[in-house]
């Protein structure tokens, strides 16, 4: 008889995006890697969620209504304190950047992505994420 060890409870990974669909889509793809995934789909919403149930990956959409993927990133890392960053990804259809954009996205700690993400993408880029924390 082998002995049991705990089994160390899935990665969560939450997913901010205003477009169900590709939410949804995520959410799907994801929990079939068996991930643990929630979703929001406002910034607002993606905030309480952070604090609430502190993921270990979020992944994010860069525009959204009222508050941008740039807005959610500030709040998020104002909200955090030092001695934790959980790490995000934007990811946005807009090839267009502007360089000061990227660079402040990049100065919050955030891996930008471009969609469309396909599985294989999504799934590499939330380990890729879980890596910084585990």
């Amino acid at each position: 008889m082998t002995p049991m060890t705990p089994s160390r409870p899935p990665a969560s990974i939450l997913i901010v995006d205003d477009d169900e669909a590709v939410t949804q889509t995520f959410a799907r793809m994801l929990r079939m890697e068996g991930f643990a995934v929630r979703t929001a789909l406002s910034a607002e919403t993606g905030l309480t969620e952070a604090a609430e149930n502190k993921p270990d990956a979020i992944i994010l959409d860069l525009r959204m209504p009222l508050i941008d993927g740039l807005g959610f990133l500030k709040r998020l890392r104002a909200s955090e304190g030092q001695q934790h960053r959980i790490p995000v990804a934007i990811v946005t259809g807009d090839y267009f950047l502007d360089d000061q954009l990227s660079a402040e996205l990049r100065q919050l700690g955030a891996e930008l992505k471009f969609k469309p993400l396909w599985l294989e993408d999504l799934v590499g880029l939330a380990h890729a994420l879980l890596k910084v924390t585990h």
